[in-house]
């Protein structure tokens, strides 16, 4: 009933939404929108407030419409070249003089769209031929399709690994480092051509009983059991996934909200203050940023339970039990991939140690293959963007790769 029941709220909204919505467009370039008045400054603002008062379930779009290469605008068109019920691989196509590194960014199935990662996107895309596992939303994949679990995952993962050719790399980020890891590890031990050349594990739960943080206490103080009475909900019969039982990614939304939400709060009133001031600038900034963090994904429900389990409360690949499609998974069988591993000094999902600790699991690799990167002053979202991301680790990054061809 949880999903029926948020849903029968968002539908009662969508009147005042609708009001809100009109109100505000006939307002705009009137006479009284443009006189300076007060109260008229803080109607429009109240309107927008509410209007935008509202969770969306499509991916945003990327909007990577160019890069700038060699001092010249490039541009970029998007292309699914590969695509399953439940995710697409989605290439980044550009034209340029010489072929490029080919790298699959390997995004989380947590709750949020991959354009999450756009800007970790715009700035591999300068010196890389990217794509990207452009995850679809659950409540929209039919239960002709099958369940999703984490086997489901990891044999997407190869798919597309296998699919990209020999000479690839992988730069996957958070929640599907330990997926990541499994797929490498079983392609290289069936000496898979196409197993990946590098492999880079960006702030990754490789190891939760290290310096655990309050995600992971979390995920150890309830039960499977809890986890799927509670949190579990089937998607309503208006959606293609009618019956499918899912995470609903406003579930998890909730949970990160409350992680920080003074923080949020604040946000929205200092955008309330903008909006009432006039600073358009500010203001689109929050709005840009709560436009993507607010669009949510539904994540399938065996995938989500699996990734509770084995990852928060087993610590299955770190302890060497996780299989996949009942194989043994052995990361002491990658040899020949070059591993980067990057955390970020004041991450509050992914401590530091955990993603450092894939290190300990591949002991076959030279340690010329190896680096570790600890980047002081950010936390998990620095790692993977913003000017630290861009100036310091992103050139790490690419020299791994770089190395590995």
């Amino acid at each position: 009933m949880m999903y029926q029941a948020y849903q029968a709220q968002d539908d009662l909204l969508t009147p005042v939404r609708l009001f809100a919505s009109t109100a505000l467009s006939a307002l705009e370039g009137s006479w009284l929108a443009n006189s300076g008045l007060p109260f008229m400054r803080n109607l429009t603002a109240a309107y927008e407030m509410l209007a935008r008062a509202r969770l969306t379930h499509a991916r945003p779009p990327y909007g990577i419409a160019s890069v700038q290469i060699a001092g010249a605008e490039t541009p970029v068109t998007e292309e699914v070249v590969f695509a399953t019920p439940f995710g697409s691989l989605l290439r980044f196509r550009k034209e340029v003089a010489a072929e490029q590194p080919r790298v699959l960014v390997v995004a989380p199935l947590s709750g949020h769209f991959a354009t999450l990662l756009r800007s970790t996107v715009r700035t591999l895309l300068v010196d890389h031929d990217v794509y990207i596992t452009d995850w679809h939303n659950a409540r929209d994949v039919p239960l002709a399709a099958g369940v999703f679990g984490m086997d489901g995952y990891i044999r997407h993962l190869i798919q597309f690994l296998e699919f990209l050719g020999p000479g690839a790399h992988v730069v996957a980020v958070c929640q599907p480092c330990v997926q990541a890891v499994a797929a490498t590890a079983i392609m290289s031990e069936d000496d898979n051509p196409a197993t990946p050349a590098s492999l880079t594990l960006m702030a990754g739960p490789i190891d939760c009983r290290l310096n655990p943080t309050k995600v992971n206490e979390l995920a150890t103080t309830r039960s499977i059991d809890w986890f799927e009475r509670t949190l579990i909900a089937t998607v309503p019969h208006r959606y293609k996934g009618a019956g499918r039982l899912v995470y609903p990614g406003f579930v998890q939304l909730t949970a990160f909200m409350s992680m920080n939400m003074d923080r949020h709060v604040k946000a929205h009133t200092d955008l309330y203050d903008h909006l009432v001031k006039g600073d358009i600038a500010k203001a689109e900034q929050t709005k840009t940023f709560y436009d993507e963090y607010f669009a949510v994904l539904d994540l399938p429900a065996e995938f989500y339970l699996e990734t509770v389990r084995l990852v928060f409360q087993e610590y299955a690949l770190a302890k060497g039990e996780l299989t996949f499609e009942g194989r043994k998974v052995n990361p002491a069988a990658i040899r020949k991939t070059t591993l980067l591993t990057v955390e970020g000094e004041r991450d509050d999902i992914c401590s530091v140690g955990q993603t450092l600790a894939a290190h300990d699991l591949m002991p076959k690799l030279r340690p010329y293959r190896k680096r570790h990167h600890l980047q002081a002053g950010v936390g998990h979202y620095g790692v993977f963007s913003g000017k630290k991301w861009e100036n310091q680790i992103y050139p790490l990054l690419r020299n791994t790769i770089l190395s590995s061809q």
